[in-house]
């Protein structure tokens, strides 16, 4: 991944590929001085025999039954599958062969990641496919169509930028890349899709944004989609007479969005068929998650609208017309989803956790709260000493940015703004503002076609860096004692705010590391400790330190004994996409340019 501007090809893509949809946005640098950013349609099946472009590509794949033929398209005549539209609506009457959530099960760090998994609920018969590989299937669409779309201009050739969820771990930012790699795309940067919305926002204004945000403000994006919330904040503040952004903190990876609240839906749904004397099987639910999500967008989006129609197709023939039909009302969606996901609750809640139970099926690791502004109550408190303001609990933002198909609704915008002004009011802070304006469909896409711009040196850069400072934990040679560990210093090897692409300066002290054998290495994050610098070394490691979990590797021995310790001199650097790359340098290397590398995510737990 290259950054530098002579090497980038002139025409850069945005690509959001988002748990429920898609989108597409190009630029061409070579279009003139201040290049334009448009939306691309894209060509899908909306029906087994029509081809039509939409502006979003709804992120479905349908695996066809051999009974169901093949489902061409100009560019590939012989396929047996489905993405898109199609896709969508196909599932809804066979659910069992239906891929839906991709981008959440990629980040299932419970599972393979690379196994065939989905479709979760796969009918008999039905070969699964991987997360990765269902990932690669959308973005080779997009290849594809794009391709269509614009003869002799292939997505391979551009620059592209492709978004993910900012609480991404590395894991999942890793296996994303190696999706868009095996779609050929090779000139590739992430970009995380909060920081994409308020580039979108940027774009969008022009100059005339910097009349509606000003030094010291602070704002918060709210981005809840199909799969995921994400929370950021980002600063405005000012360098010899010039705006900056830099991102201050982002929140923990929580899956916790537009999904469950189908599931909501559906269940209420299934309630209602139950008492009607219907029975609801495993599959038909399913389905009827599908269309429940159909009557939300329909209730949310005019709360004029008494109720809306949930149908699916039913079993056996003594249903009359085979389906099953029920209704949501809009004071079930006033009850269940703004009330149930975005309650009314004070600065001092915080997510509940349920019990477990022993045991469980395999399926995604929801959050056990669906309580969202409760987890924004606690990202906010957690984040309370970016503002070092005396008396408050957490910090207030200034300005909100809503991002994510979930807050197209206006009154869930309204029902977030009003939860955060009771927040500030109740510790003497402003009500913050909404930033409007935005096309929440396309905002995440245009903004990292957008960020390509940036990156050449057009417009103004959101700086991201790391939002706590790193350590890496070292035993101290001393001799063994019965029920004793050896003592640990912890020595700080990236700083708070390094940026992405950067290098820290780590003192040449001579370690020594375990070759051959398993070993733990032992990392550690503060989000206070904002001072220290590369290679300061910490001898009491106390409750200003957060231990991360450990990772445990072997590294290769490359002829040396198992077991030796060998000296070395350490080096470390946040990559483009993410993840702080830790790496031990031997002092007498047996081969040229020899080194054990190790990636930790800088994105968990901020």
């Amino acid at each position: 991944m290259n950054d530098t501007s002579e090497t980038l090809p002139s025409v850069v893509v945005g690509i959001d590929l988002g748990t429920t949809h898609c989108a597409v946005a190009r630029t061409d640098l070579s279009a003139g001085e201040h290049p334009s950013v448009e939306s691309i349609n894209i060509a899908q099946l909306t029906s087994a025999e029509t081809l039509e472009e939409r502006d979003l590509l709804p992120s479905f794949l349908y695996l066809a039954a051999p009974s169901e033929g093949l489902l061409p398209l100009p560019w590939d005549a012989e396929r047996n599958f489905a993405v898109g539209e199609y896709a969508r609506k196909r599932g809804v009457e066979a659910p069992g062969r239906l891929i839906s959530s991709a981008k959440s099960w990629l980040c299932h760090s419970g599972i393979d990641r690379r196994s065939g998994v989905l479709p979760a609920t796969a009918d008999p018969g039905v070969e699964k496919i991987s997360p990765v590989e269902a990932s690669y299937r959308y973005l080779d669409h997009l290849n594809e169509a794009f391709a269509h779309l614009r003869k002799g201009e292939s997505l391979a050739d551009a620059d592209i930028v492709l978004t993910v969820p900012a609480s991404f771990d590395a894991s999942a930012r890793d296996l994303t890349v190696e999706a868009a790699m095996a779609a050929g795309f090779t000139n590739l940067t992430l970009l995380e899709e909060p920081q994409a919305a308020l580039y979108a926002w940027i774009a969008s204004r022009g100059e005339a944004f910097r009349k509606e945000v000003k030094v010291g403000d602070v704002i918060l994006v709210v981005d809840v989609g199909g799969g995921t919330t994400d929370f950021s904040l980002i600063s405005v503040t000012e360098s010899e007479g010039t705006f900056e952004l830099q991102r201050l903190a982002v929140g923990d990876h929580i899956l916790l969005g537009g999904d469950n609240m189908d599931l909501a839906l559906a269940h209420l749904a299934k309630q209602k068929l139950t008492a009607a004397g219907k029975e609801v099987d495993r599959m038909q639910m399913v389905a009827l998650t599908f269309a429940a999500r159909g009557a939300k967008e329909r209730l949310l989006a005019d709360a004029q609208l008494a109720s809306a129609p949930v149908t699916v197709a039913a079993t056996g023939s003594a249903l009359v017309g085979g389906t099953l039909r029920t209704t949501i009302e809009q004071a079930e969606v006033e009850k269940t989803l703004i009330e149930g996901f975005f309650p009314l609750v004070p600065g001092s809640a915080r997510p509940v956790k349920r019990p477990r139970v022993g045991l469980v099926s395999l399926g995604l690791p929801y959050a056990d709260d669906a309580a969202v502004t409760r987890h924004l109550a606690a990202f906010l408190a957690k984040q309370a000493g970016v503002q070092s303001v005396p008396g408050r609990t957490m910090v207030h933002p200034t300005l909100v940015l809503f991002n994510g198909g979930v807050m197209k609704s206006p009154r869930l915008q309204a029902r977030v703004m009003s939860v955060l002004t009771d927040w500030a009011q109740a510790e003497g802070a402003p009500a913050p503002r909404v930033l409007t304006g935005s096309d929440l469909d396309h905002a995440v896409a245009v903004g990292a076609a957008h960020y390509g711009l940036v990156r050449r040196g057009t417009g103004l850069r959101i700086r991201g860096g790391t939002a706590r400072s790193y350590y890496v934990g070292i035993e101290s040679s001393a001799p063994a004692v019965p029920g004793v560990e050896p003592p640990l210093t912890a020595l700080c090897v990236a700083p708070f705010g390094m940026e992405e692409g950067s290098r820290s300066g780590l003192p040449e002290v001579e370690l020594g590391v375990v070759v051959g054998e398993s070993v733990r290495f032992k990392f550690y994050g503060s989000t206070t400790r904002r001072a220290d610098t590369a290679g300061v070394m910490i001898e009491q490691i106390g409750e200003d330190l957060e231990e991360l979990p450990p990772i445990e590797v072997t590294l290769p021995s490359e002829g040396r004994p198992l077991g030796e310790v060998v000296p070395v001199r350490l080096a470390a650097s946040v990559t483009e996409v993410g993840t702080l790359l830790f790496e031990a340098l031997p002092v007498s290397p047996r081969k040229p340019d020899e080194r054990w590398k190790i990636e930790l995510s800088v994105r968990d737990e901020r």
